[in-house]
């Protein structure tokens, strides 16, 4: 079952901007780059740290606590296929913006 959670209209970030969102037990940081949007968990894979606060270089998040750098279109850390943040696609109707999460499964 996929679930189509509505980002309130003052949580979708402005151009170059990110926000925190919190889904029932999901942590997410959605990204605005160049007017696309991505979602991924915040939480690094490597050891949790938050995603949303850390350096952003164009579709490339950088980890605040040990600098690991993912590239927001797929997930992967860069030049590696091996670790990997859950990212979930967006679906914009309109002015509404939703986010789709596959309940039960990780997005890939």
């Amino acid at each position: 079952m996929t679930i189509h959670f509505q980002v309130p209209q003052e949580k979708i970030p402005a151009q170059g901007e990110r926000s925190f969102l919190k889904i029932g037990d999901k942590s997410l940081a959605l990204f605005n780059v160049a007017h696309q949007f991505y979602v991924i968990d915040d939480s690094c894979p490597h050891q949790g740290a938050s995603l949303c606060g850390g350096k952003l270089e164009g579709k490339v998040i950088q980890c605040c606590a040990h600098g690991l750098r993912f590239d927001l279109t797929t997930g992967f850390l860069l030049n590696s296929t091996k670790l990997r943040v859950t990212s979930y696609p967006i679906e914009q109707v309109g002015e509404l913006m939703f986010i789709l999460i596959n309940a039960g499964e990780t997005y890939e």
